[in-house]
């Protein structure tokens, strides 16, 4: 049981230094400043005290929270704060109680994590943001245009919110330095903390915060040692299933398509490292080899089934060896679209095409009636034709004889497949 003693506030446990030093004002916040600026959107909302229903997208330790609280302290609108990790339809709908009871005072409902309420729960806000009885904000690291429902999506400004800059969190860093009045960081020291945080201002002071409660006293400077200590080995934030995952993987198939096989392996080893999943990286490697290398190079794509198999006999650390081997070769393969070009104009065709039937030649006649019927009447077998090809058949539909989908790139293999295809279609043209 507590004592009356451990009840002093000079007793109490202080919170978090993310929370002590959490802005109270606009002019406190760090970074966000195309939003935040003078001119910009969230500063524009608070000088026009026109505050609207909005989504913050954007990495863990941003301001997402902090922003929403400014603006209902900024308009003087009551705050009500729901985890959409933990909360459910009971907690919106206390929430909507509690914003009734205080009008015609405005309440500002903020929704972390939205992302995570399931349709139905999304859908519960909808009446209430159309009548005005409170403003919603939502918070999210996901894109809400995958995560967040249209009609919600429909009725709140999207703003994104980017990771914090090295000079951003150098800034922060010294205003929690004079908060614990600690020791200063050495450069060196300072800079690695930095890269720690990654972007995240909660990481940072967190870590700060830790670090002061471990220097030794007399310690007139935090140097590099220390942090390598305390830290021991660096961590990074990838999120394994969210926004920052895709960009990672994205940057890896653009540096493959780019032929650089220094910025492919560079994105390659960034998703070893954050701990994805090797299977779900062979997988795209062998969706680049078909679609950014195709008859280019066939290679490319027996050489990455080749460094999936061995990554799946070997694991981890000794089969990524082979994906980087694949990803070198991919990136520096020569490179063809043009199989990914005419598979999606085929597509494309189909879909908004009639069902057009198959000519007669080329269909199967397995019966005498079929015979009778004249399927497979005029068919010419390749096989028995010069040079085995049949100048002048036809293998499309009526109205679509003639059309081309797939033209090879003058690169790799298929500069030799159009070179062929070329003189084939010389042939067809004189049969006429």
């Amino acid at each position: 049981m507590a004592t009356t003693a451990s009840l002093f506030p000079d007793e109490r446990a202080q919170p978090p230094l993310a929370e002590r030093l959490r802005p109270r004002v606009l002019a406190e916040v760090i970074g966000q400043q195309h939003l935040l600026g003078p001119g910009m959107p969230l500063a524009t909302a608070f000088e026009s005290r026109k505050l609207h229903s909005m989504i913050l997208w954007g990495p863990p330790g941003v301001g997402k929270t902090t922003l929403a609280r400014l603006m209902a302290e900024g308009f003087d609108a009551q705050f009500i704060q729901i985890s959409a990790v933990l909360g459910g339809v009971k907690d919106i709908r206390e929430a909507v109680e509690r914003a009734q009871a205080v009008l015609p005072r405005r309440t500002v409902l903020f929704v972390d994590e939205v992302h995570r309420f399931n349709k139905a729960q999304q859908d519960a806000f909808l009446p209430h943001v159309e009548s005005g009885l409170f403003t919603f904000i939502g918070a999210t690291t996901e894109n809400p245009s995958f995560e967040v429902n249209s009609a919600l999506l429909s009725r709140a400004t999207v703003h994104v919110l980017r990771s914090l800059t090295e000079a951003d969190l150098q800034a922060l860093l010294e205003r929690g330095v004079q908060a614990l009045q600690s020791p200063p960081f050495a450069p060196a020291a300072a800079r690695r903390l930095i890269a720690y945080a990654d972007g995240d201002a909660r990481r940072l002071l967190n870590t700060l915060e830790a670090l002061s409660q471990l220097t030794p006293p007399g310690t007139s400077e935090v140097e590099e040692a220390l942090l390598e200590r305390t830290l021991g080995e660096q961590l990074r934030r990838y999120d394994k299933g969210g926004d920052q995952f895709y960009d990672v993987i994205s940057a890896l198939h653009k540096s493959v398509r780019g032929s650089d096989p220094d910025g492919a392996l560079y994105w390659l080893v960034r998703m070893l490292d954050g701990g994805v999943d090797a299977r779900y990286i062979t997988r795209r490697l062998i969706r680049m080899a078909s679609e950014d290398i195709g008859n280019a190079d066939p290679r490319a794509l027996r050489i990455t089934l080749d460094a999936a198999e061995t990554y799946e006999r070997l694991g981890t650390p000794e089969g990524e060896l082979a994906l980087a081997q694949a990803v070198v070769y991919l990136a520096v393969a020569p490179k063809s679209n043009a199989v990914y070009k005419a598979y999606n104009a085929v597509r494309a065709l189909i879909k908004q095409d009639q069902s057009r039937p198959v000519p007669m030649h080329l269909r199967n006649a397995p019966t005498k009636l079929m015979k009778e019927l004249g399927y497979g009447e005029e068919y010419r077998y390749a096989h028995d034709e010069p040079n085995a090809f049949a100048a002048g058949a036809t293998y499309l539909p009526e109205g679509l004889v003639g059309q081309r989908f797939y033209e090879p790139v003058p690169r790799g293999l298929e500069l030799r497949i159009g070179e062929k295809l070329a003189e084939l279609r010389r042939l067809n043209e004189e049969a006429g």
